[in-house]
């Protein structure tokens, strides 16, 4: 019987897997094609679930006035951020404009959801990841890539304290 030194050299896992290294890594058309069928497919069912939910679970309008804070809190040309307790964790910037004008919107920038945030030297509401502004007064896209308003809210104010609830048009704000 002779001894083959290369028999003994090999691994045992080795004998039991004999693949090449390059078999192994080559990635075949069909392999390929089936992996962008699937990932294709995840996407496509994702985005049906995301419609289908809108649809049937639209989002609700803020009930009701919530209370933020009082007038003596915030002085003309300042801001505060807040949230709305038991709602969705949406965060808001208050701004006091001007004497007796009051301002509320969504703190989330409506191209990439930056926070935005107000600059008092140009009265407009900045989104500073793309230079995007809006109208301090309305929300109105100014400038840069925003494809839309601020979501706003009414603000009024009830013997010194500042409420805010779901913004109607016809409304006039305080």
């Amino acid at each position: 019987m002779a001894y083959n030194s290369k028999e003994k050299e090999t691994p045992n896992w080795k004998k039991d897997f004999p693949v090449k290294k390059d078999e192994a890594t080559h990635v075949s058309r069909r392999e390929f094609a089936k992996f962008l069928c699937l990932l294709s497919g995840g996407m496509a069912l994702g985005n049906g679930i995301i419609a289908i939910k809108s649809f049937a679970f639209p989002s609700k309008e803020l009930e009701g006035e919530h209370f933020i804070c009082n007038t003596s809190d915030v002085a003309i040309g300042q801001t505060k951020e807040f949230i709305i307790e038991g709602e969705k964790n949406i965060p808001y910037l208050l701004i006091h404009l001007s004497e007796g004008k009051w301002r509320a919107f969504e703190q989330k920038c409506t191209h990439l959801s930056c926070a935005v945030r107000y600059n008092a030297e140009i009265n407009k509401i900045e989104c500073p990841c793309h230079k995007g502004f809006f109208d301090a007064d309305t929300g109105t896209v100014l400038a840069g890539p925003p494809p839309r308003p601020l979501p706003q809210l009414s603000v009024h104010i009830k013997n010194e304290k500042v409420y805010v609830s779901a913004y109607k048009e016809s409304k006039t704000i305080s």
